[in-house]
Order: C-alpha cells, then sequence, then structure tokens
C-alpha cells in the first residue's frame, strides 16, 4: 500500500435491469437532478479470493448497514441531469472522476487541477448532464494505485432510448486483486514491475468474484457490457460456447456490429458485446482471458428457461453519440513522445506518491498530485482541430487516457485502423498514431496511462483548452 505521511497530511491541511445476474449480480442505481445518489467512500470487507474476507477494502456505498462491498452500478440517462453525493469516510482523501464522459471541468475530479480534495468527513456534489450513451465508469483520482487497486472502480452505464431491446443485459467489471495467501493485500507495486509492464495480480477476477456465472434466458440476445478497471492488466478476450458481436468500444456505438473473435482491452477501456445465448437449458458460454500465456475464464453465461430462439444477425447497430468530425486539413499537429526517464525523482505529496519516476511524456515526468503541475502539453483553442501526433517509444504497451474529451484514431504505423471515436487507445510497442480532436471542452484536462503504476511514475500530463 502507498503510504500517505503525518508531515504531508498536515503541511496539506494547512494549505487549504439485469436478467437473473446469478452469482455476479450488481445493485444498479438510478439519480435525478433533485434526488442526489449518495456515494459514501468507505472502508470495508470483502470476500474477493472466494474464501476469506479480505479487510481494508475500499468501495463505496449508500451508507446503510449491510450493503454490498462491490462499487454500485450506476445508471443515468443521456441528456438528463445527474446529481450525485461523494461523502468521504475514508481516512485519507478522495474525489471520483466520471471516466469517459464528457462534462464540465468542474466535475472531473483531478485534485489540484480541477476542483479540491474530499477530505475525511467532508462532501462533495457532482451535477452534469451526460451527453453521450454508453458504457464508462467512476474511479478516484486520488492515492489512486491504493484506493482504486483496493476496490474503488465502479461502472457507470448511460442508457439511450433510442438504443436496441434485448433480451438481457449483464454488466461486468473486470479486475484483479493483489491479495497473499491469506486473502489479505500485499504490497501494491514492485518497482522493477512498474518499470516495464506493471506489477499484476494475484486473483483475477470479475464483479468481485472469481469465475462468477451469469443467467439469461436460452437463446436470446444479451448485451454484456465489460469495462476493464484493473490498475494493469491488459485482457485478451474470447469467448467460447457461443456466438457474439461487438456493438460499441469505449462507449462509443460501431456503425455495424462485428464478429467477437479476440478482444484486446487495456485499464481503463470498455467494450459492448451483444451475446447468443447457447439454445439448451443449462448450457455455458465461457468469456476467457488469454493473455499473457495461460488461458482463464473469468466469467461464464448460463442459458435458463426455454429457448428464444434469436437470431444473431437480427442484432442492429447502437444509436450513436454526437460527435463533431475534426478538420484534418487545417489541423495544427501536436507531437507527443511516450518514454522512459530517469530524471526528476517523485514529490511527496498529499494523495501518495510511489517514489519514482520511471516514465514521461515529452521526457516531462509528472512530478504527482501537486498543487504545482508542470505547463501544459499544449494550449488549444475552443473550436479548432487538432492532430496528436502520438510516438511510443518503448518496449510496452500505453493504454492513453484522455479527460473530458473524445478523439478519433486517423492511423497507425504498425496496424490497419478504423475511423473509432474513444478516450482511451491502447498503444502498442514502437507505435506512431494520429489522433484527431475538435477542442470542444474548455478547462485542464489529464492525458494518462492509465496502468496506474505508469501513471504514478510520471507518464501523466494535461492539455487546455481555453
Amino acid at each position: 500500500m502507498v503510504g500517505l505521511s503525518r508531515r504531508t497530511l498536515l503541511k496539506a491541511c494547512a494549505g487549504i435491469g439485469a436478467y437473473g445476474a446469478g452469482l455476479g449480480a450488481a445493485r444498479l442505481y438510478a439519480s435525478d437532478a433533485g434526488s442526489p445518489t449518495v456515494l459514501e467512500a468507505r472502508l470495508t470487507e470483502a470476500v474477493l479470493d472466494g474464501r476469506h474476507p479480505t479487510r481494508g477494502v475500499m468501495s463505496w456505498g449508500d451508507g446503510s448497514a449491510g450493503a454490498d462491498p462491490m462499487p454500485p452500478v450506476l445508471r443515468m440517462k443521456r441528456g438528463e441531469p445527474f446529481h450525485a453525493r461523494l461523502t468521504n469516510r475514508l481516512d485519507e482523501p478522495t474525489t471520483i472522476h466520471w471516466h469517459g464522459l464528457r462534462i464540465d471541468n468542474r466535475m472531473d475530479g483531478v485534485p489540484f487541477l480541477t476542483q479540491p480534495y474530499v477530505y475525511t468527513g467532508d462532501s462533495f456534489d457532482y451535477r452534469f448532464t451526460p451527453p453521450d450513451a454508453g458504457t464508462f465508469w467512476y474511479h478516484p483520482h486520488c492515492n489512486t494505485l491504493t484506493q482504486m487497486g483496493r476496490g474503488m472502480a465502479g461502472l457507470l452505464i448511460v442508457e439511450d432510448p433510442a438504443d436496441p431491446q434485448f433480451d438481457a443485459e449483464i454488466a461486468i467489471n473486470l479486475r484483479d486483486w493483489r491479495l497473499g495467501d491469506d486473502g489479505q493485500f500485499i504490497e501494491a507495486f514492485k518497482p522493477r514491475d512498474a518499470a516495464r509492464n506493471g506489477t499484476f495480480g494475484t486473483v483475477r477476477g470479475a464483479n468481485w468474484q472469481v469465475q462468477p456465472s451469469f443467467d439469461a434466458p436460452p437463446g436470446g440476445l444479451v448485451r454484456v457490457r465489460l469495462a476493464a478497471t484493473d490498475v494493469t492488466r491488459i485482457y485478451s478476450l474470447r469467448l467460447d460456447g457461443a456466438e457474439a458481436l461487438v456493438v460499441a468500444l469505449d462507449g462509443q456505438s460501431l456503425p455495424a456490429p462485428q464478429p467477437f473473435q479476440t478482444l484486446v482491452i487495456g485499464p481503463g477501456q470498455r467494450a459492448d458485446l451483444v451475446v447468443r445465448m447457447p439454445d439448451g437449458e443449462g448450457q455455458t458460454a465461457s468469456l476467457v482471458d488469454i493473455r499473457p500465456s495461460t488461458a482463464k475464464t473469468v466469467a461464464s453465461f448460463r442459458s435458463t428457461g426455454s429457448s428464444l430462439k434469436r437470431d444473431i444477425r437480427d442484432t442492429p447497430p447502437l444509436a450513436a453519440n454526437p460527435f463533431e468530425a475534426p478538420d484534418l486539413r487545417n489541423a495544427e499537429e501536436i507531437p507527443l513522445i511516450l518514454s522512459a526517464t530517469a530524471e526528476n525523482a517523485s514529490r511527496e505529496s498529499f494523495c501518495g506518491s510511489l517514489g519514482y519516476s520511471f516514465w514521461a511524456i515529452n521526457k516531462v515526468p509528472w512530478p504527482g498530485d501537486t498543487a504545482d503541475p508542470t505547463a501544459p502539453l499544449a494550449e488549444m483553442k475552443r473550436g479548432r482541430s487538432y492532430l496528436i501526433n502520438l510516438q511510443n517509444t518503448t518496449p510496452h504497451l500505453h493504454p492513453i487516457h484522455l479527460h473530458g474529451m473524445n478523439f478519433q484514431v486517423v492511423s497507425s504505423c504498425v496496424r490497419p485502423v478504423s475511423p473509432l471515436i474513444t478516450d482511451t487507445y491502447l498503444v502498442l510497442p514502437d507505435e506512431k498514431v494520429q489522433l484527431a480532436l475538435v477542442a470542444d471542452n474548455p478547462g485542464d484536462w489529464v492525458m494518462h496511462c492509465h496502468i496506474i503504476e505508469h501513471q504514478k511514475t510520471g507518464m501523466t500530463s494535461y492539455v487546455r483548452v481555453v
């Protein structure tokens, strides 16, 4: 666990609808602008390895006794106001970042850059209207390796009344846990691993369980919402025992459903599948992670009831979200280079420091969660088009996430790409990729690697839209 020293603490204080979801059942919360969804950040216990109660788990709840330890799956509607009240019952500050949502900068949840810390015992009201429908998620942007690594990562679903109806819907939160043989947390990272791919967990699961099973109608078309909320792991997923289509990536619908064969998603990324369930009662399909070498079932789907005999070819595309196409001819180019570094050691921080700088963007490692961040990577004019020339000079993959805006993938030097719209792009080793956007949301927006050890040891910065 990354510790917060008493000296740092004092210094900072002085300055300021599933169908029979089976074993993987998740609570669903809705909210309107007048009645806030309560998100109480808290310590709890949970059985994460299938055998032992793990102490020191961090999560959110509604403040009621006996609440499900897993963060609630939040549901809201596109174009309708949403109101959430964060109350902090942890013994350290926290915030909430709404990953993938294009909302007001003041609601983005980044300490010092967009909002103050929410200290122990304090509350903060988040109010916004989501402009996009799709699968998103929420997590802290404070002491992230500890808080996210110990459980603070929840799914967020923005519904669109124009979307087609499916026979069932299942939301799956994919993540690892770093647990010892007794089920208790062990050190969150190893420096030698943080300087490479990151430190992997010891227990792989979904919806806070090991190999959960979800029930759905036989022969039905089931929308499966996947979110990779892990701090490190990159998944290579396949489905055994059923047909499936990919209908959305990172909250954005595909122009036409695509056959699901193998899907690679890194931390921060999401995918929506439509699974055609097996026809026979009790038959199962398995979602399998084949990365890095030993295949492992992360979840399964069991047919229960009478067959609906749907045809997967009847799956329609989802409704598209609004997106202003960039003017590539007149776009201003922004060079971004991802690299390793040994310069500018990490600074002590109220939100925790790993004590190392291994990574950098444009040769500058972000110093940590501080009140005086480095200058922005770029200053963009609102309404203008930009082309980010992103080059990965390292031998490792980096899921790069941009807050507050979406971009379109234009080209890559190592693989064919579709003009996908996204907020998180998994950059391959030695890849040069072009990402285009219109600077349509004013404010300071963080851009970082979502392998949290990479983020916390330098691969973070921000852009400014004025």
